[in-house]
């Protein structure tokens, strides 16, 4: 029974137009859309639209001053990398200056210390041969004292003199 119900609904439908029927339905559905167009593009899609654009321009302009700071910092590193570089120069110029300033007053203190050294070295010699010759004065004395007394034991003392 349902099925006859529902060849009677279509053969009812087709008697009138078929699928489109063009009557008042049509217009009034075109206004309905229009309308509802209407009020999503002023209630959603406007106010999205500002939101996204604005987000846009948000994220378009940080992403231009991300840049400028981006070559800014690069500019700076440059800057401070032929910095570092000059003055590592200078240190090691100032560091070579120091090291051979160094080496010369080592040099002359070397010389000096080595002068020095010469110096009391002659000086210990000539002390040296001082002494050599008061202790040969004195053992020269002490010879003819002692050749003296041996020739006056063997010869006498009358005889010596």
């Amino acid at each position: 029974m349902i099925n006859w119900t529902i060849l009677l609904a279509v053969e009812e439908a087709g008697e009138k137009g078929g699928l489109f029927d063009i009557n008042a339905t049509l217009p009034l559905m075109a206004i309905q859309f229009l309308l509802l167009a209407v009020v999503l593009n002023q209630i959603f899609y406007k106010p999205l639209g500002k939101a996204i654009d604005s987000r846009a321009d948000y994220v378009r302009d940080n992403q231009l001053k991300a840049e400028e700071r981006l070559a800014k910092a690069k500019k700076l590193a440059e800057q401070y990398e032929q910095e570092l570089a000059e003055t590592r120069k200078k240190s090691q110029a100032i560091i070579t200056g120091a090291q051979a300033e160094a080496q010369k007053i080592g040099a002359e203190k070397m010389a000096e210390a080595q002068k020095e050294a010469q110096a009391k070295r002659e000086q210990a010699a000539q002390e040296i041969e001082q002494q050599k010759q008061e202790a040969l004065q004195q053992l020269e004395q002490q010879v003819d004292s002692l050749s003296r007394q041996i020739l006056e034991k063997l010869l006498g003392p009358e005889l010596v003199r």
